[in-house]
């Protein structure tokens, strides 16, 4: 909480009254399946209305009946042609919703919501969370943050006709070179692809010794 949300001061993400507000609201609420960056998700499909962007992935996820968190910003409440009140007032009927200040940050609230929900608990954004990973004390935490980020980050890959958006499969193993006594897995990149930060490589070398 303290390295990685609050990064020593407060106001450069939110207020403190802020922060332990949405602390208290966390704490009132069972835990959380996925947390989602309502604007930073609004934003994905510049082409497409913001509110209905959000509402699509919203009512998705809403069908697996999932406990969902929608973390947003308080201008996203105020009628625009980008943000329609009906569309606003659907997702708040199918998840629960916390705006905070516009000058706010959101980062520091979606992983405080993640971490306190448990393992079990993914979210939903297209920021690649390097400011937060910079305030941790020592590289070993560093790589910590990072292994946690790649099984929990939910990344959308596509959004198809009729409101389908395609998620990035998060792996069940960890990408790191491993070995059974005899043999080794390297995973690797082909042709250096470039990819985000809770992205894997999906190649891996083979290798097994001869007898």
């Amino acid at each position: 909480m303290k390295d990685v949300i609050d990064g020593g001061d407060q106001y450069k993400k939110t207020t403190p009254w802020e922060l332990k507000t949405f602390e208290k609201f966390v704490k009132s609420c069972p835990p959380f399946d996925i947390v989602i960056d309502g604007l930073n998700v609004a934003k994905m499909f510049p082409k497409a209305r913001e509110s209905q962007v959000l509402l699509e992935l919203v009512s998705q996820l809403a069908k697996q009946n999932l406990r969902l968190l929608v973390l947003g910003r308080k201008h996203m409440l105020k009628k625009s042609s980008r943000w329609r009140k009906d569309e606003m007032e659907m997702v708040q009927k199918q998840a629960s919703c916390f705006f905070a200040d516009d000058i706010s940050k959101d980062d520091p609230f979606l992983l405080y919501a993640t971490l306190h929900s448990g393992n079990h608990c993914k979210f939903v954004t297209k920021d690649l969370m390097r400011d937060h990973k910079a305030c941790l004390p020592d590289a070993k935490t560093q790589r910590l943050f990072f292994k946690w980020q790649q099984g929990h980050q939910l990344a959308i890959r596509n959004k198809f006709p009729g409101s389908k958006m395609i998620f990035q499969h998060i792996l069940i193993y960890n990408t790191v070179v491993q070995t059974t006594g005899d043999s080794w897995h390297i995973p690797y990149d082909e042709d250096l692809v470039e990819r985000y930060s809770y992205e894997v490589p999906t190649k891996w070398l083979c290798l097994h010794q001869k007898t």
